[in-house]
């Protein structure tokens, strides 16, 4: 049996799509044993990857630059206005096209195609091509990007020519999925598509990761630690959550004196955060760093992991992290909204509470706390076997089975 995987994201550095992809991959292996399986990587710029670490045959490697030319940006205001067609994101989607046309895909059995970002190059550049007649697509989030519904994006021409140029290849692909089932479903009906698309959920596996034990890690200073690792975007709502926390150790002496909340984050609120916090003594921001020295700090320095859904509505996207929180088998607590994916997933309520609602949080909350501090170094399941690498062989054979 013969794989090929188009891939944009195989990064160490920490991308939800680098962790995901590379997991992805070696879970393919171990389902299949004896299975031949080839990359294309496409990135943008020189790194080192460790894909010594990923097991497959072979991997080509492109880099791309994504500059666009000053001409094209200019003739593009005008091109645009009058055809509706956007000039700027033919050049950068071509730039992919050049050399996913070139691919030799007759001779493989099942091809992959997996993109990242809000962008969606790799998948786009296939449009009317005739590997897209074999390939299954992975749509990771929710495109054109307006219908993320933690987007600020309007409704633009933009982004209809956007829905236009997916709906014609969500036609034409062989297979469509995604990574939550509420994503896979909102797809379904955002192209209006009789095609099913299947949800194959994301995965994590430590082993094409370097593991270190990271002088970068910070060593914990409370008997119990809460940690949020990741980036504060799309509608995710931190400050409740720090507030919840900042009034149960003004409420409890005993959290005050033996409990702590780490963060690593990005994002345009890191700023505001941090200043907004800077008088609480408990809650300390500290630099992000590398995925295999973030993990073994979650890992070694931790209790309680935190999980920030999109704040909206609805959360049609799993995570990327939920995985590789799970493999940890430490609590989590998790802030969402009333239509969820990890609602979906999670059995047990105390470890989901509203999004919009303190009182809920700062309730769920000392639960966890005191439920720690009673049981130092219990094992918790919240995810149950919902990322164990049988469940993705019984998805993955379901999804072939379609082929």
């Amino acid at each position: 049996m013969n794989f090929l995987i188009v891939v944009q994201d195989l990064r160490i550095s920490g991308t939800s799509e680098g962790i995901v992809s590379r997991s992805f991959i070696s879970y393919l292996k171990k389902a299949y044993p004896n299975a031949k399986i080839d990359l294309e990587y496409f990135k943008n710029y020189e790194s080192n990857d460790l894909l010594q670490l990923l097991p497959v045959d072979s991997i080509n490697e492109y880099i791309i630059n994504r500059r666009i030319n000053p001409l094209i940006i200019w003739i593009n205001w005008i091109f645009w206005r009058v055809f509706k067609i956007s000039l700027v994101e033919k050049s950068l989607v071509n730039k992919y096209r050049k050399y996913i046309k070139k691919i030799k895909h007759e001779k493989y059995d099942y091809v992959f195609i997996r993109s990242s970002g809000q962008g969606y190059e790799t998948v786009l550049a296939c449009y009317d091509l005739p590997i897209l007649k074999k390939a299954i697509v992975n749509f990771h989030d929710p495109y054109p990007i307006f219908w993320d519904t933690g987007s600020d994006k309007t409704l633009s021409n933009l982004e209809l020519y956007r829905l236009k140029q997916m709906w014609k290849i969500v036609q034409d692909a062989r297979i469509c999925i995604s990574p939550a089932k509420l994503l896979s479903e909102d797809m379904e009906h955002l192209y209006g598509s009789n095609k099913k698309f299947f949800t194959l959920p994301h995965q994590f596996d430590n082993e094409v990761f370097e593991e270190i034990k990271s002088q970068a890690a910070r060593k914990r200073k409370k008997n119990l630690v809460i940690s949020y690792h990741g980036v504060v975007q799309l509608g995710r709502n931190l400050d409740i959550l720090l507030d919840a926390y900042s009034q149960l150790i003004t409420e409890h002496s005993s959290f005050l004196k033996d409990t702590e909340f780490i963060l690593r984050i990005k994002g345009k609120h890191s700023k505001r955060l941090k200043l907004k916090y800077a008088e609480c003594k408990n809650i300390v921001f500290l630099e992000t760093i590398y995925f295999n020295e973030s993990s073994y700090e979650q890992k070694m320095e931790s209790d309680i992991q935190v999980i920030l859904e999109n704040c909206s509505p609805h959360s049609n996207i799993l995570v990327g992290k939920a995985p590789f929180l799970a493999s940890l088998e430490k609590a989590v607590i998790i802030l969402s909204p009333p239509r969820s994916e990890l609602r979906f997933i999670i059995d047990d309520d105390k470890y989901i509470a509203s999004c919009t609602s303190k009182d809920e949080i700062k309730v769920k909350l000392k639960c966890l706390i005191d439920e720690g501090l009673m049981n130092k170094g219990q094992k918790y399941l919240p995810f149950n076997s919902y990322f164990s690498e049988e469940n993705f062989r019984i998805r993955l054979n379901r999804i072939l089975e379609h082929y």
